[in-house]
């Protein structure tokens, strides 16, 4: 599902549910001493789909730690991202030297608690917001919103070393396209800080996906901007 809103440079897996097979390198292991057994589920069979995009793109198994931020620390080469929630795990991954930064994000496709939106949103995104939900009332458009903006902070961060707040990034959706696909574009509102990874965009443009009970973000960031 995931691999409908993101280009062929990029490789994907996905699992519905826990993964019985899924094992975990020693590094990592010892990381989950501390959670509990639906965590440490979660975190192995989130892995295995990042393991399994990874041999897609010709990379050996290898550990993937999470960095001070949280982000997984990804091989040599590799840009990527992770997302799980209730009833979904997916990975994307792609060579540096074709794309970047990934980020993609996984929500259900349920309304947000009663004032979160105002929390998570500027003035003009809660305007469109109306607007959107006039048009196509089946979409849970809060949440989407959510979600396009944890893509967001899933490629800043890594391009930046730095935190991204709900309020810094302003995004626009456009409404679906008959398929339950649709796209959104990006305005970064901060600075982008020194020690970024090079030339950092401040416009980002992103795909969703609304597919059963699940809402899909991905935004990727071509190492060439013609690369489609």
């Amino acid at each position: 599902m995931i691999a409908r809103i993101l280009p062929g440079c990029v490789a994907a897996a996905e699992s519905y549910g826990d993964e019985p097979a899924a094992g975990l390198f020693p590094e990592e292991s010892r990381l989950t001493a501390a959670m509990s057994d639906v965590r440490r589920r979660e975190f192995a069979t989130v892995r295995h789909c990042a393991r399994r995009a990874a041999l897609r793109i010709g990379v050996p198994p290898a550990p993937l730690l999470p960095g001070p931020r949280g982000a997984p620390q990804w091989p040599h080469g590799i840009v990527g991202s992770m997302t799980h929630c209730r009833g979904y795990r997916a990975a994307a991954l792609a060579r540096s030297d074709h794309v970047r930064g990934v980020g993609i994000d996984a929500e259900p496709h349920q309304a947000l608690p009663e004032g979160m939106l105002e929390r998570i949103a500027l003035p003009g995104e809660q305007a469109q917001q109306r607007v959107l939900q006039r048009l196509n009332d089946s979409v849970r458009w809060d949440r989407l919103l959510f979600c396009a903006k944890e893509a967001v902070y899933k490629v800043w961060s890594p391009l930046t070393r730095a935190w991204l707040g709900f309020h810094e990034a302003s995004i626009s959706i456009a409404p679906d396209d008959g398929t339950g696909a649709g796209t959104f574009r990006v305005r970064v509102l901060r600075a982008v800080p020194e020690g970024a990874h090079g030339e950092v965009p401040t416009v980002l443009r992103g795909t969703w996906l609304a597919h059963r009970h699940l809402l899909l973000a991905a935004i990727v960031v071509p190492r060439d901007p013609a690369t489609p």
